[in-house]
């Protein structure tokens, strides 16, 4: 059995598997907010109720998403907008507390582990996989396993800047929005929901509420929804002149959006370095289960 675990900023949720990718059980429960031991308690306890049934019917493999990833300089977790994480030794307190090996890895290079498994990327070679939500993430796939870089940043294109910046009616868009990261004109603070809800204006809560005004004709809606689908096929092309994956998987929030899916690739030409761009762009099979399912999956059939 595969035990996934998908830490979150708000929730964590874990998930049962067979070896054929079958579900078990499943379950979601609040993070502890700010709270590193509480924390590391919730993930130990959602994994204990997961495998009970099962205890003593077979051998349970352990996989967890996290929102960062471990530096390889020091052993800690690093670049986790769940800012409690940061400088902890979250996978050796999980094997203490469980008594078992545990693997971790960034939540991005889990979706897209889960999606090139047997999801929207199954089969492919290279695969590229985009969250859009709160934040916006990348991971890469290299025939299904996760490639993280000998820096364990790989995909990580949210915090390159957006290129081939332009002049727009309401002004430049250099140098951008700050950005927690402490620069300025990141792609994540255009291309995540808060940043999308920023750009429509103030009239709008969040992204959900920009696109229901979409729905509804509303002009200001119509704007900002061009200039996200431009910067996000900009932001797309960039990936595809260096990395030039089989496919490119979205998922988060805003990868419900289906009109991304006919828009950006028909706009992504005029800046791939290419006579014509294939490159599929796909919404993840899995939905919101893609992370949980490609933690369990860390640990494959060997």
């Amino acid at each position: 059995m595969r035990i996934g675990i998908d830490l979150g900023g708000t929730k964590i949720e874990g998930i049962a598997l067979d070896s054929h990718g079958h579900q078990y059980a499943r379950e979601r429960i609040a993070t502890p907010q700010g709270d590193y031991e509480a924390t590391v308690e919730a993930i130990a306890g959602l994994v204990e109720r997961l495998e009970e049934p099962h205890r003593d019917d077979m051998e349970t493999t352990i996989g967890v998403g996290i929102p960062g990833a471990i530096s390889p300089a020091t052993g800690l977790i690093k670049n986790a907008n769940s800012t409690c994480l940061i400088g902890k030794a979250l996978d050796h307190d999980l094997e203490r507390r469980l008594n078992r090996p545990v693997r971790l890895e960034n939540d991005a290079n889990c979706l897209i582990v889960s999606e090139a498994t047997d999801g929207a990327a199954a089969g492919s070679n290279i695969a590229f996989g985009v969250i859009l939500g709160t934040g916006v993430g990348g991971g890469i796939a290299f025939d299904g396993r996760p490639h993280r870089g000998m820096n364990a940043i790989a995909g990580e294109w949210g915090h390159n800047p957006l290129p081939w910046p332009q002049n727009i009616p309401d002004g430049d868009e250099r140098p951008g929005p700050a950005c927690y990261c402490g620069k300025h004109g990141c792609i994540e603070t255009y291309l995540s929901g808060p940043g999308f809800a920023r750009d429509a204006g103030h009239a709008f809560e969040d992204a959900a509420s920009v696109m229901m005004a979409l729905a509804n004709g509303d002009t200001d809606a119509e704007a900002a929804f061009a200039r996200y689908t431009n910067r996000l096929a900009r932001s797309l092309a960039g990936i595809i002149n260096i990395l030039d994956p089989d496919v490119i998987v979205l998922a988060g929030g805003l990868s419900n959006i289906d009109a991304l899916y006919e828009v950006v690739p028909s706009l992504w030409q005029e800046w791939v370095f290419s006579d014509r761009a294939d490159t599929p762009l796909r919404k993840a099979s899995h939905g919101d289960s893609s992370g949980v399912r490609g933690a369990a999956w860390l640990w494959p059939s060997e």
